[in-house]
């Protein structure tokens, strides 16, 4: 039985599939986002999330993890740099997946990985009210104003 066993294969080996993802998470992290299949997109964000848990923390030896796990020691800088201090106070939920559709050659279905950026101006947002003016208008002045118009 599979109980607790959470990985799309995507028809690699195991060691094509940890570069790939790997080269996948740098790209995310350098780029902001990346364009990819929904099936690599959902085990990249797996991963990504992990390094950017490991970022948070901040240590040398996280930052050892994470460079043994991306080798890639300029998206190592990047993470631990300007994207984990973005998320200091998120509790996970860093990337979004954006569906786009089938890919032409051979209707694979495709979609953005990003990650999710502006969690100060969503919370604001959330916790400011609207604000809406009203204006009280009386039927007479609109009769009028309707009136001199013609």
């Amino acid at each position: 039985m599979r109980h607790r066993v959470h990985t799309f294969k995507i028809g690699r080996t195991g060691a094509h599939r940890r570069a790939m993802l790997a080269n996948m998470v740098s790209s995310l992290f350098e780029h902001g986002q990346i364009q990819t299949t929904i099936v690599k997109a959902k085990e990249a964000r797996r991963v990504a999330e992990k390094m950017i848990t490991l970022g948070k923390k901040g240590d040398l030896h996280r930052r050892r993890l994470a460079v043994a796990r991306m080798r890639n020691k300029d998206a190592v800088k990047i993470l631990f740099d300007e994207i984990a201090p973005k998320y200091a106070d998120r509790n996970g939920g860093y990337t979004r997946i954006m569906r786009l559709g089938k890919r032409l050659g051979d209707g694979a279905e495709m979609c953005i990985l990003q990650l999710v950026e502006g969690t100060e101006v969503k919370a604001e947002a959330a916790t400011a009210p609207a604000k809406v003016e009203t204006v009280e208008v009386k039927a007479e002045e609109v009769v009028e104003k309707t009136a001199s118009e013609e």
